[in-house]
């Protein structure tokens, strides 16, 4: 009798039946499945994790604390690890250290009940009776949702968006209308970049629940992300209306004034805020940044500083302070955000901030190898947070390329809005974007806006849901688009983007640099558009961007050999570009518009059909508010001394020409 084979058990089932057994106190037996899954993947995550907790309920906390450290070592941002890592130092005793490892759990998982349960005993323990409430609140919110939209959080928190999206839907389906669920919804639509159907979700919740204050929350929110900056702002006077007094609410409402340019009124509600409540960190640091945006560097400086009075390890606001690019730390300063960088209980948020702004200022300094040092400690902890694959966008690139054919255009030739309005600058960050845009919004018949997202959003949409494994749809599927198609992708920019433009003038610009990957798309909703490619050399983009520490995207400069990946494959799309819909780019490179401004502005002004205009040599006496990381650069005139800034980093560049090779590098 011949007996039929039985296939071995997959690490994914050995880790279920794991788990099961851990359920069911079976420890011993747990244990040896997750070690037969680590003896052929050494560095399964689901097997370090489980095995730790085995051996924290057998008692071995070393041994559990280095399964807990090894989870951490290979994915910074596994909140459960650090849960893991707080529960092991809790039962060593290690208070201090357990209140640590709790708090990053919660910055990289704000759905661990555990974590913020542990968090309130803590607090409350010390006696600071405000922050031991805020993580009562945050348990309780999770502990009385039900099991599956536990589940449901905690996937969202990891980013595990479409099971956590079946789950949702799921439950909904099984269980009608239920507000939390159809929030959460919602958010992963926000993280899929469907915001259309994320408003319209929570616009369901508050005709379901019209008191949920955080429904509302989440609706301004999203009203914000489609730029309805004006109906955003005004669902968040309604929701003050019903909470007057309530701090988040007031910050909200400062908040989206400020998107309208109501200056006036939003800093008048930091301040207030800043003076009930002046120890909130945070406040002075957004109030910091408002006051930034609209050129009073000085108070901003206050406010920063403040900021890092009331929390002294607040990296945040040191690193606001160094993002000022004009501001000087002294040796004081120096010793303090030293300290704090090397404490064991710095958070990695605050770390990775100190650490920025540390080797901004030991550059001003001109101790340049320590400041080099900073630079790259800062990016590697940022990298392992984003955990950034730059394999991922070269083949999106490769994909633009494969796909956006001169016989894909000459198949759509005469598509899209034929709006002349938009001004697209495009390129890498750090490049020289900002000047330009400066430059042509002192024109009188241009606006400057923003880095709007809609021509993203576009892309996303076009793209679909899809797991990380499946094949792009998007842009192999710009040639089933319709010509109506195209134009009505084109009206709806027009259209969309017409909130953010005050003046009335002709033209406006849209400075969102990442959308030199989408100009194929461009061209076909928006044939007449301008588009101006800002450029800077290899060596001194590259080095600008490794340097800077992004409110948020940009993940691809936080390693020499990231960027550099990005900038060659940026450089093989523009060609690409320019082989393909010849003439549509214009390339002003930074070192030449710092060489001779009037000839690269008359250029600039060329292009665009607009006639000359002295203001716009005099760009840095435009009075308007800038919202990038070189906002007071572009108000003073054009400095020379920042062009080659990375010739003093030179002997530590070596990885970065190694990727981007000796043609590039010569540029």
């Amino acid at each position: 009798m011949t007996q039929t084979a039985i296939e071995p058990a997959s690490s994914e089932q050995s880790l279920g039946r794991a788990r099961k057994l851990l359920q069911d106190g079976q420890m011993p037996a747990a244990a040896q499945l997750c070690e037969g899954v680590l003896q052929t993947e050494p560095e399964n995550r689901d097997a370090l994790y489980t095995l730790g907790v085995v051996r924290r309920f057998q008692k071995d906390l070393p041994g559990a604390l280095a399964l807990a450290d090894q989870l951490i070592a290979l994915d910074p941002s596994n909140g459960r690890a650090h849960q893991e890592r707080g529960h092991c130092l809790r039962d060593m005793g290690d208070t201090a250290g357990a209140f640590a490892a709790y708090q990053n759990a919660v910055t990289h998982n704000a759905a661990l009940a555990g974590s913020w349960n542990m968090l309130a005993k803590i607090h409350t323990a010390a006696g600071r009776t405000e922050p031991a409430e805020f993580a009562e609140t945050q348990r309780d919110y999770l502990i009385n949702l039900p099991p599956e939209l536990q589940t449901v959080a905690s996937m969202i928190q990891d980013r595990r968006f479409l099971k956590a999206e079946r789950i949702c839907r799921a439950y909904l389906q099984a269980n009608g209308h239920h507000v939390e669920a159809i929030r959460f919804l919602a958010e992963i639509g926000i993280n899929f970049s469907v915001l259309d159907e994320a408003e319209f979700l929570l616009e369901s919740a508050l005709v379901l629940e019209p008191e949920n204050a955080g429904a509302h929350l989440d609706y301004v929110g999203v009203l914000h992300k489609r730029q309805k900056f004006e109906q955003a702002l005004g669902q968040a006077k309604v929701l003050r209306d019903k909470q007057p007094g309530n701090p988040q609410i007031d910050l909200l409402y400062a908040n989206q004034n400020l998107a309208v340019g109501n200056f006036d009124e939003a800093l008048a509600v930091y301040r207030q805020c800043a003076v009930q409540m002046p120890d909130y960190p945070n406040i002075h640091l957004t109030l910091g940044h408002a006051l930034k945006t609209v050129g009073q560097q000085q108070a901003a400086i206050e406010a920063y500083s403040q900021a890092y009075k009331v929390r002294p390890d607040f990296g945040d606001a040191y690193w606001s302070l160094a993002n000022l690019k004009t501001y000087k730390f002294d040796e004081t300063q120096i010793a303090a955000m030293r300290e704090l960088e090397a404490a064991p209980s710095t958070q990695l948020a605050d770390r990775y901030h100190l650490c920025f702004a540390l080797g901004k200022a030991l550059e001003d300094r001109g101790d340049y190898a320590a400041s080099f040092t900073y630079y790259e400690r800062g990016n590697r902890l940022k990298c392992d947070e984003v955990g950034y694959d730059w394999r991922k966008i070269s083949h999106e690139i490769a994909l633009q390329i494969e796909h956006c054919t001169p016989s894909l255009f000459a198949g759509l030739a005469g598509s899209g809005s034929p709006a002349p309005d938009p001004i697209f600058i495009l390129g890498l960050p750090r490049a020289g974007s900002t000047l330009l845009e400066q430059i042509l919004a002192s024109h009188s018949q241009v606006e400057g806006t923003m880095e709007l997202p809609n021509i993203l959003a576009l892309a996303h949409k076009l793209d679909g849901r899809r797991r990380v494994d499946e094949e792009a749809r998007y842009p192999a599927n710009l040639s089933e688009l319709t010509a109506d198609e195209l134009t009505g992708f084109g009206e709806a920019y027009i259209r969309d983007t017409q909130i953010h433009r005050k003046q009335g003038t002709p033209f406006f610009i849209d400075k969102m640099p990442n959308n030199f990957r989408h100009i194929g798309l461009i061209h076909l909703i928006l044939p007449n558009a301008k588009i101006i490619d800002a450029r800077r050399s290899a060596l001194g983009c590259c080095f600008s961007g490794f340097k800077q520490l992004f409110a948020e995207g940009q993940e691809f400069t936080y390693g020499l050999e990231e960027i550099g990946h990005y900038y060659t494959d940026y450089v093989a799309l523009m060609d690409h570009w320019d082989k393909v819909l010849p003439g549509k780019v214009l390339q002003v490179r930074y070192e030449e518009v710092v060489a001779d401004l009037e000839v690269q502005v008359r250029r600039l002004l060329d292009f665009c059909g607009l006639p000359f205009e002295g203001a716009c040599l005099n760009f840095h006496e435009t009075d308007r508010a800038v919202r990038t990381a070189s906002s007071e650069q572009v108000r003073q005139p054009i400095f020379k001394s920042g062009v080659d800034q990375w010739e003093k980093f030179s002997p530590y560049l070596d990885p970065l020409r190694e990727v981007l090779g000796p043609e590039l590098t010569k540029s």
